[in-house]
């Protein structure tokens, strides 16, 4: 399926039905009063977030979503029906935007969290309510009131444990193939991936999901390159897996990169705790790897995991210290 992470979407209530101007009309009742019912209300617009989803997809085909009018009222003082809701699905972390993008309307970061975005319009009132003892017979109603209606952005943001970062062609798709069962594109070229991928990675019993996040380069907070409309799916994962190819020559430089785009774009997102692995070592020889893991552990001033997604090199011991990490992030919320 075709990921797709935001979409313009027109969406509109449904107007009110009108009241109804009506008189009781039986044989011998030659004083039948006003009978007229109200009219229905229309129909409200929600959006809600559900699990089964991961793209926006289904919005690039159909932009528009109209709630139904309410019924009118009829006579013998019966209320019209209110208009049908609409319903509209998203995936989890999509966020719902005004027309300019600007103002944050809703963010449904939760499966099953439900809001309504629209109200619809109030029903008429029928002439039976209009009766007082000075116009026993009056002959006035209301129109329903008009439904709105607005255009709005959905901006998906994905929901995972762990977000893997680095330059293009670090080898993050090889890892996240390794660690789950995911299968996203490979090739020797950068770029390969051009949106994020997600797999669940299992070990010991247990399980996260990762992130393959496309590519970053230089200016990316800026929106050079796939820039910002990627770096926003960072935002909501727990843990950084920063992979830093152990080919290439300036692997400190590499990292730093990296990280100044991080703390460009977001504080909180720069902030993030991070584990950080030199990959591809299986091309490297043992003097190499030592040297250019000093290196790299003077850049970013921690542990480096020395490991090669594609020989399923110290992947285990990766893939330990992130659950470890996971670990400490719960008991801390539960703190």
């Amino acid at each position: 399926m075709q990921f797709l992470d935001e979409a313009k979407i027109f969406v509109k209530s449904g107007n009110g039905g009108a009241g109804c101007v009506s008189f009781r009309r039986e044989a011998h009742v030659p004083l039948g009063g006003p009978d007229g019912g109200n009219g229905g209300r229309g129909g409200h617009v929600y959006i809600k977030a559900v699990g089964s989803l991961n793209t926006l997809i289904d919005y690039r085909y159909q932009q528009h979503f109209k709630a139904k009018t309410g019924i009118h009222g009829m006579g013998r003082q019966r209320d019209g029906a209110k208009g049908a809701d609409v319903h509209l699905k998203v995936p989890v972390g999509t966020q719902v935007y005004d027309e300019t993008g600007g103002e944050l309307i809703a963010d449904l970061s939760e499966e099953g969290q439900e809001i309504m975005l629209m109200r619809g319009g109030k029903g008429g009132i029928g002439n039976m309510h209009f009766k007082s003892s000075t116009n026993q017979a009056p002959r006035q109603s209301t129109p329903g009131e008009p439904g709105s209606e607005m255009w709005v952005w959905l901006k998906l943001k994905l929901i995972c444990d762990v977000g893997l970062l680095g330059l293009p062609n670090a080898g993050k798709s090889t890892f996240l193939s390794v660690v789950s069962r995911a299968r996203p594109k490979i090739a020797d070229y950068p770029f390969t991936t051009l949106t994020p991928q997600l797999g669940v990675a299992y070990m010991d019993e247990r399980e996260c999901v990762v992130a393959d996040i496309p590519g970053l380069i230089e200016g990316a907070h800026e929106g050079v390159g796939l820039g910002v409309r990627f770096l926003k799916h960072v935002e909501r994962c727990r843990v950084l897996l920063h992979l830093v190819d152990g080919t290439e020559e300036n692997i400190a430089e590499h990292y730093r990169l990296i990280r100044g785009e991080l703390a460009a774009y977001s504080e909180a997102l720069a902030a993030k705790p991070e584990i950080v692995a030199l990959n591809k070592c299986d091309a490297l020889t043992d003097e190499m790897i030592a040297e250019k893991k000093a290196i790299l552990e003077d850049a970013a001033g921690c542990h480096v995991h020395t490991i090669s997604a594609a020989a399923r090199q110290g992947i285990d011991a990766c893939l330990r210290e992130i659950f470890s990490v996971l670990e400490e992030e719960d008991e801390d919320d539960f703190d």
